[in-house]
């Protein structure tokens, strides 16, 4: 499936937020220019910024506003993966090294906090208290995700349901939230602006179940990571999670030991032992489920070709398991 056919409905608009992305994106100290052009250049999907325009068409918006929730979005979302590069220690993403291996730490951090104020400024010239109240709401919960991951990292013991805590306010809440924006934007009933947020969280939940399996992927060409990038750090995912749950204690040995040591040193084995079990049919089987609810949700919507483009989104999450 190609991205750009899911664009098609809203081309123009997403040219258009590009185009402010840069423009925000100024300030009169260099090094922030730097940074922010280059990780805002650093070739992402864009997948965010480009729901919060197709949920807003879907609902009937004919207006432009949508772009700035988009761009905002953007920066939104920048700023965490600058903050999360550090967090991690992080060298390489989407196979360029990481801002903080570039620049440092503390520049990355200072940054990302530059991109999260420029976002809330951006907030207040669109003069929507929703909109404030939706995005401040989704900020505050995708800090909490993070806090809640780093207090899963190391710990064998974290099941499912912790783990699907964490993406669900990590991933998800900022899909969720961007395009509840749209709904938000074209005045809908509460109803629809339900339907399509449920559309959102189910649509960000599948798609970090699937980065989640191609961590453990032999091919990692096309992922924004390398492999092993969690284990590494010692984060327990969903496909680790299920092999101990149904490895061999041999098995169910080796990845406690990993996760609690992280490092690559485990690597080979522990991606040898996931796919001599389920792990990675059961995460995707999981993902398709969710993203079978995303469907499901955007049923009350009206056809249109921006519809169209938001269910494709959702095969899109899991088809690049292929």
């Amino acid at each position: 499936m190609d991205l750009s056919t899911i664009r098609q409905p809203v081309a123009e608009d997403s040219k258009a937020v590009d185009a402010l992305i840069l423009r925000r994106l100024q300030s009169d100290v260099v090094l922030i220019n730097q940074i922010g052009h280059y990780i805002v250049n650093s070739g992402g999907k864009r997948l965010r910024p480009l729901s919060v325009l197709l949920a807003a068409r879907a609902c009937g918006y004919a207006g432009t506003r949508h772009i700035d929730l988009a761009a905002i979005v953007e920066f939104i979302h920048t700023s965490t993966l600058l903050h999360d590069d550090v967090v991690d220690g992080s060298e390489l993403r989407r196979n360029r090294e990481t801002a903080n291996t570039v620049w440092g730490n503390e520049a990355s951090v200072l940054v990302g906090d530059f991109l999260y104020s420029r976002s809330f400024e951006m907030m207040v010239d669109v003069g929507n208290m929703r909109v404030m109240e939706v995005l401040a709401h989704a900020t505050n919960r995708i800090a909490e995700g993070e806090v809640l991951q780093l207090l899963n990292e190391r710990d064998p013991d974290t099941d499912e349901k912790r783990y699907m805590e964490v993406i669900e306010r990590k991933t998800a809440t900022l899909f969720e939230a961007g395009v509840h924006l749209g709904a938000i934007l074209a005045e809908t009933p509460r109803e629809i602006e339900e339907a399509v947020s449920s559309y959102g969280l189910n649509l960000g939940i599948a798609f970090q179940l699937v980065d989640d399996a191609l961590d453990y992927s032999l091919d990692n060409a096309e992922l924004d990571k390398n492999v092993g990038d969690d284990l590494e750090e010692g984060k327990p995912t969903l496909p680790i999670i299920r092999a101990m749950a149904v490895g061999t204690p041999e098995q169910r040995a080796l990845l406690r030991e990993a996760i609690e040591h992280g490092g690559r040193d485990h690597i080979d084995a522990v991606a040898k032992t996931i796919a001599s079990t389920d792990a990675i049919a059961y995460t995707a089987q999981l993902a398709r489920s969710y993203v079978e609810r995303a469907k499901e949700a955007l049923e009350v919507l009206p056809n249109s070709a921006a519809k169209a483009s938001l269910a494709m989104m959702a095969d899109f999450a899991v088809t690049r398991m292929h």
